[in-house]
This record gives C-alpha cells, structure tokens and sequence, in this order.
C-alpha cells in the first residue's frame, strides 16, 4: 500500500470511525475471552462441564448465524451491528456486577453467556459485512489488511492486560469471592460496547452504485424485502452452486469443529493443570494473537504470492499447524507453550486478508451478509458444538494425547482435501475484484444461469 493510498484511507472519517470503534470492541472482547472459560473452569472444576457450556454457547450462535446474515442484508449491517452492541453491553454489566457481589453461579453465568452468544450471531455478519458499505471498493484491500492488523494488536495487548489485571485483582483461585479481576474484566468489556456504539454512530454508510439493489421499504436494507427463510435460502443456494466455494466451508467447517473445539477446551486446563493460572492463559492468547499479527504483516508483504494457488498453500499451512498441536501437549512451561501458539499463530494469520478480501469481493452487496454468515457460521458457529465431546475425552484422556489427535486430525484432512477434492485449484480473486478463471461470478452458479 503506497503512502498516498494508506494517507487517503485514513483521512476517510468512516474508516477513522470504524477503526476506532474496532480496536476499543477487539480490546475489551479479549477480557471476556479468557475471562468467561476460566470463570467457568473455576466455578466446576470439571472439564466436562467447560465443554458443555461451551457448546450450549455456540448452539444459537450456529443456529441463528444464518439468520443474522439474512437479516443484515435487509436492515443495513450498521443498524444490526448497533443493536447488538447495546445487547451485550447490557449483559456483560450484569455479568460483572455478579461476580463482583460473589453471586456468580454456574446457571446464572450459563444463561448470560448464553445471550451473549445469541446477540454474536448477528453481530458477526453484521460486522465483517460492514467495510464495503462504508470504505470505497479500491480502498477495500487496504482497509482490510489494516482492521485486520488493528485486530491482531489487540489480541496481543488484550491478553496481556487481562493477565495483569487478574494478577492485581485475583483470578477465582480460592474461589468465586477471589474473582474480583474477572468481574472487572467484564465491567472492561460493557464500557467498550458503550463507546464503540458511539464510533459506529458517526459511520455514514455509502449511497447505492448504479445498478445495486434498492434499500427494501419494510428496513432500510440493500435487500429486497423477502421472507427471512426464503432470503437464508437463497444465500445458501447460491454458495451450494459454487463447488470451490462450497467445497472450501464444507472442509473448514469440519476442521473448526473438530480442531477449534478441542482447542476451547484444553488451552484453559493446559493453563489450569500445568501452567500458572489465568494470567498463563492470558499470554498463551497473547502468544497467538502476536503471531497472526506477524503473519498477516508478512502476507502482506508477499501480496499474492503463492506456493502454487491459494488452495494450496492454504492446506499447507493445515498441514503445518497439525504438526505443531502435537508439540503445544507437550509444552512444560509457559515459554514453550507461547512459543508453539507464536508459531500456529503466525501460519493462521497469513492467509486472513487474502481469504476475507476474495469472500468480500466475490459476493455482491446485496447477499454479502448472507455470504459472511455462511463463512463466519462454519469458522466460529460450528466450534464449539464438538466442545463438550471435547470436555468428555478431556476426562479420559491426558492433554498430550488431546492436543496431538487434533494435530494429527488438520494434517490428515489436509492431505486428504489436497488428494480428493478440488480445494487446490481456489485462486486470488483478479486485481479487478473479479473471480479467478474457472470460478463462476459471485451470486451466479457454475452454469452462469441468474441466481435467485
């Protein structure tokens, strides 16, 4: 990005909005982040009950997720996304102020996390959905890499001062009366909603280009007023017809499900069982969060340069990361642990701008919130539903056996993907913003016939 470029993207005040409103949201969500399993964690002490919670979290995530993207497409993502910014702030206080009286209990705490999960089902779609509607089309790359940088300073930050503030303010250890820094970490976490809600509401969104579809009468929207299921449908359908696109979330849904789940569950009893408490899970996270920072700093110092296409160098970077998990059930000290999740961290975060910025340009305006709810519904919905299958084997077997079946799980996927299917052959969308040769335009099923 030329200094020219970057000096009139940030001089644009809708991106000097959304990106303030980000890094205040992307901060204070990292409390809550270590804050809500490790709450969890101490209030059972079992990991069974760690994964069930977590599942019982993603079950309206993963089932209303859809939705939220249906719904983002007819009432504008700023409109949904500020609606649920005050939702969660309204539950994260309550949250707080809970653990601060020492009347946190297991059903209070699982019903609140609960809302939480419902109000992320529309703010995802809402907020990957958001950009194109604020940032011009040639400004749309940049912006990206940019947020998506903010973002990983954040979870390298975030951890570290949640660490901290667990160390000044007690972390549960000798119980829910000790966990004066969790509920601060939540208290932490409401006032960011409150003045990101502010930010967005400096955004002004742009007009409609010539062509696109005008906003519905019933919400203000860029989608015609259909019905809800009929509109969820559409979106489904029109990524279904795509095979490479289908092809791609049919195998990251399967890889989040089984890898992100048992994730979820053994960073939190790796820093229970072995390491020192929260603030070790705090810069574990943080470990990660600096890693995908470097390695979305040297993707985009490599731009579009590939070891073959995009689908292949995604599934080596699959296949890398398995062989990695093994090692991070082994680590003995916290070093080691930071040191392997660095590493993880830095192969994930090679490929995110790439990957966000092909979905964003290949779907059209009108169905981009359908599109992102599909994509962020196979990352991030489907995760924690193997959760409490993870909880369970968490109980029968140690975590080096754990960590290194889902090591060998991604690498074993990968290779298979890379064998069977045409996940190898997925390319960089065109300087143009068009898709690759052989790839069928976005909303358009193989045969090039309309999509609904």
């Amino acid at each position: 990005m030329s200094s020219t470029a970057r000096a009139a993207l940030l001089r644009d005040p809708n991106f000097a909005w959304l990106m303030s409103g980000g890094v205040i949201s992307a901060l204070g969500d990292q409390f809550t982040l270590i804050a809500l399993p490790w709450l969890v964690l101490k209030l059972t002490g079992d990991p069974l009950a760690l994964g069930l919670v977590i599942t019982l979290m993603g079950i309206p995530r993963a089932l209303l997720i859809l939705f939220g993207g249906a719904l983002v497409d007819r009432y504008s993502p700023k409109r949904v996304l500020m609606l649920t910014k005050h939702a969660n702030a309204l539950l994260l206080g309550l949250l707080a102020a809970l653990v601060l009286a020492g009347r946190a209990t297991l059903p209070l705490v699982t019903l609140l996390a609960l809302g939480l999960s419902l109000a992320s089902a529309f703010s995802i779609p809402a907020g990957t959905s958001m950009l194109p509607h604020a940032v011009a089309p040639q400004h749309l790359q940049a912006a990206n890499g940019m947020m998506m940088a903010i973002r990983q300073v954040t979870m390298l930050l975030g951890p570290l001062l949640a660490g901290l503030l667990f160390v000044l303010a007690g972390d549960g250890k000798a119980g829910v009366e000790d966990a004066r820094g969790l509920g601060l970490a939540f208290g932490i976490d409401c006032f960011s909603f409150v003045l990101s809600a502010w930010t967005l509401s400096r955004v002004r969104p742009l007009p409609l280009a010539a062509g696109e579809e005008t906003p519905s009468a019933a919400g203000g929207g860029t989608a015609p007023a259909e019905p809800l299921l009929r509109a969820v449908g559409a979106g489904v359908a029109a990524v279904w017809r795509d095979l490479l696109l289908r092809t791609a979330f049919l195998y990251w849904g399967l890889c989040a499900c089984v890898v992100g789940s048992v994730m979820q569950v053994a960073l939190p009893l790796l820093a229970s069982n072995r390491l020192h408490g929260a603030s070790a899970l705090a810069l574990l996270a943080g470990a990660h969060g600096a890693g995908t920072l470097a390695g979305m700093a040297v993707s985009g110092a490599a731009g579009k340069r590939r070891i073959g296409k995009l689908g292949t160098t995604l599934l080596l970077l699959d296949g890398a990361t398995g062989l990695l998990l093994p090692l991070l059930g082994m680590a003995a000290t916290l070093w080691q642990g930071a040191a392997v999740l660095l590493a993880i961290g830095m192969l994930g975060g090679f490929a995110t701008v790439a990957v966000f910025t092909w979905l964003q340009q290949r779907a059209p305006r009108a169905m981009l919130g359908r599109v992102m709810g599909i994509f962020m519904f196979v990352i991030m919905g489907l995760t924690p539903l193997g959760a409490a299958v993870a909880g369970w084997l968490a109980t029968r077997v140690t975590l080096d056996a754990l960590f290194a079946g889902a090591g060998l799980f991604l690498a074993g996927a990968a290779l298979l993907a890379w064998l069977l299917t045409p996940m190898r052959s997925l390319s960089d969308a065109s300087a143009s913003g068009t898709p690759a040769a052989g790839m069928p335009a976005a909303g358009m099923p193989a045969d090039g016939t309309p999509a609904p």
